[in-house]
């Protein structure tokens, strides 16, 4: 009897993802400022770049993640900051011929008695319901690929005045191939969505002089949630060092930590 699995992959927090066929052509994080009551339209482009239709299953769920690298997708309105249950979708199956682009549009219906100054989320799902061919990897066992899109929707409601409250959770310095990464767990405890950079300004610790300043790639951070952020510190030689870990989000916001490292060859 030949095995056969279904390989699942979620794709989060990228600009423009193409897997399977489908295109998502205008980013995987929609952000809106909101008013109560108000009424507010998006849409998600879309393409089917493979040689035969698609089908296309569209619903809601919840989103959560943590810095150990867990993203748990729930059903909607399982936390006090979901707006799924604000979101009326345009449809919830498609069919894309061979070629064919198209918007899925949606709608956001803000309540009328929102009070709290937060930014709420959850995300809108599009699964392409045809497994790309097959992939055999051994004799009797055949992995089916089918991709999952997870679209943020995030709504920010009276947060100009708010700010993110980001804490330190874990720093580490780990080999990842050949390169020497320092991770940096970062959690946003505030109310408010934010895009955030942490940088490293490192310091031998025997004489005081600064070797350098490192930083990772910016990436966004829900209130309630955390990620770690990867610093490439390849270059700086094995020894020990003091160091100032930063998180600054696009407004300015800065948040400090002193740590010691030791680097070591292995």
């Amino acid at each position: 009897m030949v095995s056969r699995f279904v390989l699942f992959i979620a794709c989060l927090l990228l600009g423009v993802w193409a897997h399977a066929g489908i295109v998502i052509h205008n980013g995987l994080t929609h952000i809106f400022k909101v008013k109560s009551g108000e009424v507010y339209k998006g849409v998600i482009s879309l393409e089917n770049t493979a040689k035969a239709p698609q089908n296309v299953k569209v619903y809601m769920q919840d989103v959560r993640y943590k810095w150990s690298g867990e993203i748990y997708y729930t059903n909607p309105q399982s936390h006090d900051h979901s707006n799924a249950a604000w979101i009326r979708l345009g449809g919830t199956q498609l069919t894309l011929q061979a070629g064919e682009k198209a918007d899925l549009p949606y709608e956001i219906w803000v309540p009328q008695n929102l009070r709290e100054a937060s930014s709420y989320w959850s995300v809108i799902i599009i699964e392409p319901e045809n497994p790309i061919e097959p992939d055999k990897i051994g004799k009797g066992i055949t992995i089916h690929s089918v991709v999952r899109y997870a679209i943020q929707i995030i709504t920010n409601y009276n947060t100009d005045e708010l700010k993110p409250n980001l804490k330190f959770e874990h720093i580490k310095v780990e080999k990842e191939q050949n390169n020497r990464i320092l991770k940096v767990a970062v959690s946003n405890f505030g109310s408010v969505f934010c895009k955030s950079i942490v940088s490293a300004d490192l310091y031998d610790r025997r004489n005081g002089q600064k070797i350098g300043t490192y930083q990772s790639v910016p990436m966004s951070l829900l209130p309630g949630n955390s990620k770690s952020f990867f610093i490439d510190i390849s270059s700086v030689p094995r020894g020990q060092y003091t160091s100032v870990i930063m998180a600054v989000d696009e407004d300015e916001n800065a948040f400090a930590l002193n740590a010691e490292l030791d680097i070591k060859d292995d």
